[in-house]
């Protein structure tokens, strides 16, 4: 991604200008009147309840925090101008939309009050405190639209300021959280489900990825997909249940879900993995219960799988490297992971593919001409989890590719003699022989 310290030609900068401008017109209108509405409207309802806990009567009012809770404002504007490309500013423009959008619904669906009177505040801090008043009665609470717009801003000033400024930037985007609480405009319940919408909303509009609908309708993958969304089920039915702490569990039913939609069709652009090896920040967050459950299959199985194999001179085939690694090129074919230290400093590539399926001719043609190009280096590690399923396929693919094996089956006898417990099931083998005859056979060596 290129960083806001980096010009743009001038024709590009003028062109983020001007649309930054007119969304900005429709922007601030849009934001006060969809707002203002709702917070009308709730104040002329009879009675509307708080939701607070015993605890937060502890929480201190301080005044001079309104400070940065207004700062949140020049932050809203100046994100749309930082933006490098129209299509990142679209789509940033579009989450401040949905993030107002889904707030507001939040307001109407479950109408709360602050609940504690707030203190008497002089000189500038109050001020700021009594414009802001003028328009913000004490409705509008859950789920926080400021801590939704900080989440949404924070991202984008993360992805192009320069890392030296990153500590500001997190130091103060902490202070704006917390400004929420110690100026008493917001219970804690107001923030955690801010915080929740503002990332499921960045996830569904990603900026750095994108994505891919194919559904195979193979067995396998539909069998999968049902044992994830009855997973689903099983804690949304527990959380509704038992409410309570038990809520935490719509976290995995959320997961489990968009696993289960991977599963039918959306493949590796769930995990929103980039080629560099990053994840998106939302879908870091969002999936993590299914990576704690990939950790923990991971070290159940590393005994077995954890040394790597030396298939030919220059390939090496293993697992998620826990070591340092003696090639001076890495090929992840993970979608679940991102990139570790251990290929920190060496050439990487990234070609995610969901995990218990086969790879597609077409993604294995694709991981081939990587290879191509990674081999340029030296020797390459190419790695999935364990380093059984797909980059085994990778390696084989290669091999023939290469001419190291005359057909599939030579380099599947190459592969399982120096890693025995490779798995390759018949819809895998199936893929790598139309991968042979589409795209292989045609360049055979004389």
């Amino acid at each position: 991604m290129i960083s806001l310290h980096k010009p743009l030609p001038s024709a590009s900068r003028r062109q983020i200008w001007l649309y930054g401008l007119i969304w900005l017109i429709f922007l601030a209108p849009f934001f006060f009147l969809t707002y203002g509405q709702v917070n009308t409207y709730t104040a002329s309802l009879s009675q509307v309840s708080s939701y607070v806990y015993s605890w937060e009567k502890h929480i201190p009012f301080l005044a001079w925090t309104i400070i940065p809770y207004w700062s949140i404002d020049l932050f809203y504007g100046l994100s749309l101008f930082i933006c490098t490309s129209v299509r990142e500013q679209t789509i940033h423009a579009l989450r401040l939309i949905a993030g107002s959008l889904a707030a507001c619904i939040g307001f109407l669906l479950f109408p709360l009050k602050f609940s504690f009177p707030r203190p008497e505040t002089s000189h500038i801090t109050g001020w700021m405190f009594d414009r802001l008043e003028m328009f913000d009665l004490p409705y509008n609470q859950a789920p926080s639209l400021h801590i939704i717009l900080l989440w949404l801003l924070w991202l984008r000033f993360r992805a192009h300021l320069p890392a030296k400024w990153h500590r500001i930037l997190h130091s103060w985007s902490l202070l704006i959280l917390f400004s929420v609480l110690t100026t008493w405009q917001h219970h804690f319940i107001d923030v955690i489900s801010g915080f929740a919408v503002g990332v499921i909303i960045s996830y569904l509009l990603p900026i750095d990825s994108q994505w891919h609908w194919h559904y195979t309708g193979s067995r396998r993958s539909l069998k999968i997909s049902i044992n994830y969304g009855i997973g689903a089920l099983i804690c949304l039915f527990i959380a509704i249940t038992f409410q309570g702490g038990a809520w935490i569990l719509l976290w995995p039913a959320i997961t489990f879900l968009l696993v289960t939609l991977g599963y039918l069709g959306l493949g590796a652009s769930v995990f929103q993995k980039t080629p560099e090896g990053g994840l998106s920040p939302s879908a870091y967050i969002i999936l993590l219960p299914y990576r704690l459950i990939a950790i923990g299959t991971y070290h159940y199985y590393a005994s077995a799988c954890r040394q790597p194999s030396k298939v030919s001179e220059h390939i090496i085939l293993g697992g998620r490297p826990l070591y340092p690694l003696q090639t001076q090129a890495v090929f992840d074919m993970t979608c679940e992971w991102p990139r570790n230290v251990y290929s920190k400093n060496l050439i990487y590539r990234s070609q995610p593919q969901i995990d218990l399926l086969p790879i597609s001719a077409k993604d294995i043609e694709r991981a081939v001409h990587t290879m191509d190009e990674l081999a340029k280096s030296g020797s390459i590690y190419v790695h999935c989890k364990l380093g059984y399923s797909r980059s085994a396929t990778i390696v084989i693919a290669w091999l023939v590719h290469q001419h190291q094996a005359k057909t599939i089956d030579d380099a599947i006898k190459i592969v399982t003699q120096v890693r025995p417990k490779v798995i390759l099931n018949e819809a895998t083998i199936e893929q790598l022989n139309h991968w042979y005859q589409k795209y292989h056979s045609h360049r055979r060596m004389p």
